[in-house]
């Protein structure tokens, strides 16, 4: 059964964007979907109160709020992993990534990532042009760039190895490469929106034989900015590129194959969807996957 977790956590410490989207999701009606949920409305964590001040020492916005809402999120999807549920977590920005995977790995042990984004998010806090954890939580899991970072947040970060991890969809190689940024493409599997056109769903079954080899459940994660614009124009960071509904539906119903202990979707900014017709393919585009899922 699934249990929907809502995390309405912005990184760059506003209220506004996407920490609107859980709610702009419940009231679209994911819940009344004919998917077998667990309880009639979201679990919402606690994010703390976001503040748009950048911490000099960690280089990151919103650092309490940010320790807060990692805190949370590790307690509740463990909890739901104990309650015999597969855990939904709605953002929010992908910074309740580090919370989450925390959590499963006190949870179940080692795991693995099967990440979908459109960016590789991995900037080192200060060098980021944003601030945002958003930007940087995929380095962090992989213990990159954690000099600064407050001993409150570190003891909430997960370890991952870089085998560990599928990147699936990133695109924004020559940002990283005009601002001197390391990508992650040379230490782990990764596939760009164009090496996955045509084979998105071999590419996510690909990665889900390689950690049932490993003998790794794995997380699946996905930012929506991995879509075209066009596809979705309601996300805070549009970039060229991109993937269609129909290969992130693909990658998603492979990626929840047997073995799948959760997913997370991030990065909808309801702001932007005045009249709910983006939140409304969301939810159809999750029906869809949960439809043809083992997992459920």
């Amino acid at each position: 059964m699934i249990k929907i977790i809502g995390v309405p956590f912005n990184s760059a410490g506003t209220v506004t964007s996407v920490a609107g989207g859980p709610a702009a999701l419940l009231n679209a009606g994911i819940m009344q979907r004919s998917w077998e949920m667990t309880t009639d409305s979201m679990l919402y964590v606690d994010v703390g109160t976001p503040s748009p001040v950048r911490d000099p020492s960690s280089g990151l916005l919103a650092l309490d709020s940010l320790i807060t809402m990692t805190a949370a999120v590790r307690r509740a999807v463990p909890q739901a992993l104990r309650d015999g549920h597969f855990p939904l977590v709605l953002g929010g920005d992908c910074s309740l990534l580090l919370g989450t995977l925390k959590g499963v790995q006190e949870e179940r042990g080692d795991a693995g990532l099967l990440f979908v984004d459109g960016h590789e998010d991995a900037w080192p806090p200060h060098d980021s042009t944003t601030g945002e954890t958003a930007d940087c939580e995929l380095g962090l899991a992989l213990g990159h760039h954690r000099e600064g970072l407050a001993a409150a947040l570190i003891t909430q970060l997960p370890d991952l190895a870089a085998d560990q991890v599928v990147a699936l969809g990133p695109r924004d190689h020559a940002e990283l490469d005009e601002h001197r940024v390391s990508s992650l493409a040379s230490t782990i599997t990764m596939l760009t929106d164009e090496q996955l056109r045509g084979r998105a769903a071999e590419a996510a079954g690909d990665a889900v034989r390689g950690f049932r080899s490993a003998g790794l459940p794995w997380w699946l994660h996905v930012d929506l900015d991995v879509l075209t614009t066009e596809a979705l124009p309601a996300v805070d960071y549009r970039q060229p590129g991109g993937l269609s509904w129909d290969d992130l539906l693909a990658v998603t119903t492979a990626g929840l194959a047997s073995g799948c202990i959760g997913l997370s979707l991030t990065d909808y900014n309801p702001d932007l969807d005045p009249d709910r017709h983006q939140a409304h393919k969301i939810i159809d585009y999750l029906a869809a996957a949960f439809a043809t899922a083992e997992v459920t």
